[in-house]
């Protein structure tokens, strides 16, 4: 077994945020390399968004805010290996099948090495162009270890940034947000 994410949905948000959204459920890859050949600064809309803070679902090829760290099965991988392998083909023009397996598996190793949490973890990227150059940094998601007495049941999560970044642990407290809701 190995890990890799997967995509969820906790609100119907993706569906209007992203075109296509990616389905709950789906292997998924970070998915940089869909923005390659193009300048941020053009970016509007949808794509915008996709770039902004999307990670690529492996069967509808559509985009998703969060992922979890799920156990993929050997087949598991292999099967979305070979979905980006013909994706990275037939979309991205690779030169054959060799080079678009070889680009799918660095896709894949990559993805894997982001899950080195428990199951359930989530994962949220923000992606953005710095001088010249994309940079993607990657943050995970945590049950606060003190639920919030205002909401029974409401899981409330703390941010804390990986991969070397040094922002603090961030534990918003979404609850002033449903506070601000007409209602």
């Amino acid at each position: 077994m190995t890990r890799l994410p997967r995509t969820i949905r906790l609100d119907p948000s993706d569906t209007l945020i992203y075109d296509p959204p990616a389905a709950p459920g789906e292997w998924a890859v970070p998915g940089g390399f869909e923005f390659w050949d193009e300048d941020p600064a053009t970016m509007s809309g949808k794509r915008r968004q996709a770039f902004r803070g999307g990670f690529l679902g492996l069967a509808s090829f559509g985009w998703s805010t969060l992922v979890e760290v799920a156990e993929a099965t050997p087949e598991q991988r292999a099967a979305a290996r070979a979905a980006l392998a013909a994706h990275i083909r037939n979309r991205h023009g690779a030169p054959d099948d060799t080079a678009a397996e070889a680009a799918a598996e660095e896709e894949i190793a990559f993805a894997e090495s982001l899950c080195d949490y428990p199951p359930g973890t989530i994962l949220a990227l923000t992606r953005s162009e710095e001088a010249g150059e994309m940079r993607e940094r990657f943050r995970t998601l945590h049950l606060r270890d003190t639920p919030h007495t205002g909401f029974t049941g409401l899981p409330v999560f703390g941010i804390s940034v990986e991969e070397g970044e040094e922002a603090p642990v961030e534990h918003p407290d979404l609850t002033k947000f449903a506070a601000r809701r007409p209602g």
